[in-house]
């Protein structure tokens, strides 16, 4: 054939051609890998796996989320590096778990700062600005943060006062539990959700302070007979991605993504209010003994809060000082 101008003007445009319908095939193509730490019964998970559905709705199938729950791909303490790193695009943690990282990261831990669903949501958005300028120096981006319903200690003997604490082996999750294991004259013990029944059974543990789902979650009444309710923390879950797979897809596909983000934050508030009622109520139909809190131990919580608050505020400086008047004026 001759090389003629209109036979190589026909070549250029039909590999042009050719390489648009494959940039096109590997966009609709995109599969992302997405681990969460937490089991499928729980409220996030199913929340999680909403967001997945809805993502993949909304760009009718081009961008595919393969989720992998309970901690079957990564572990809580790797996912985060797991994105920075590419190994999987889309993560949830438990933002407290990494407060050994930051300060920021922690605040939420703090035992009674904030003491209900509503000064929870005040919270996280006073300090939204300063964890998401945090994850965007790591090359992550925030896409939506949903608080667990509050915590409640778990024992075999009703808890009077903190000095019931004193001596035992304390399950902890994150640095705030481990401060305040500490302060109370327990012995902490770090042990993921994952692996608490175990842990209470092999005697790692004999107490820990942590919500009515994750106690549903781990089926509690297999190794505790009292759960005292004290709205101890409303600890938040972040999902998030990584900004360079975010950054490379179609703006209308990303678009969807925040959108499916946006509603998944609005959904989980919901599902958050309503697993109290209901992990509480299996909790005692299954058998735990449900015991109010006592003065003593509302006032030695107390206590324990404005110590932590103040130690908070110390390391965070400046800014945390900043965030902390902020959400009190809120």
């Amino acid at each position: 054939m001759a090389f003629t101008r209109r036979n190589l003007m026909a070549a250029g445009a039909a590999g042009a051609a050719t390489l648009a319908a494959r940039r096109a095939g590997a966009q609709a193509a995109a599969r992302w890998q997405f681990a969460t730490p937490y089991a499928d019964t729980n409220f996030h998970t199913r929340n999680v796996k909403a967001f997945v559905e809805d993502i993949q709705k909304a760009t009718n199938g081009a961008l595919q989320v393969q989720l992998h729950t309970n901690g079957s791909l990564l572990p809580m303490p790797q996912i985060k590096r797991g994105v920075q790193q590419g190994q999987v695009q889309l993560g949830e943690i438990l933002i407290s778990a990494y407060g050994n990282e930051d300060p920021f990261f922690e605040l939420d831990g703090v035992p009674l700062l904030a003491p209900s669903f509503e000064a929870a949501v005040k919270l996280a958005a006073a300090a939204k600005p300063f964890v998401e300028a945090r994850f965007q120096r790591t090359g992550l981006a925030m896409l939506y943060n949903v608080p667990w319903p509050p915590g409640g200690f778990y024992s075999n003997a009703p808890i009077e006062s903190l000095d019931a604490l004193k001596g035992t082996r304390f399950r902890t999750f994150n640095t705030m539990t481990n401060r305040f294991a500490t302060l109370v004259g327990a012995n902490p013990t770090l042990v993921q959700a994952a692996e608490v029944p175990q842990a209470f059974a092999t005697g790692v543990i004999n107490g820990m302070v942590t919500s009515a789902a994750t106690g549903v979650d781990t089926q509690a009444w297999d190794y505790c007979k009292v759960f005292t309710p004290v709205n101890f923390s409303y600890t938040n879950n972040v999902v998030f991605v990584g900004r360079r797979a975010l950054e490379a897809l179609p703006a209308a596909q990303r678009a969807a993504v925040m959108e499916a983000a946006k509603a998944a934050q609005s959904r989980g508030l919901e599902m958050a209010r309503a697993s109290e009622k209901e992990a509480q109520d299996t909790l005692v139909a299954r058998g735990l003994k449900l015991e109010q809190p006592s003065q003593a131990l509302r006032d030695g919580l107390n206590r324990i809060s404005a110590t932590m608050t103040e130690e908070w505020a110390t390391k965070a400086g400046e800014d945390g000082r900043k965030l902390l008047d902020a959400y009190k004026a809120a």
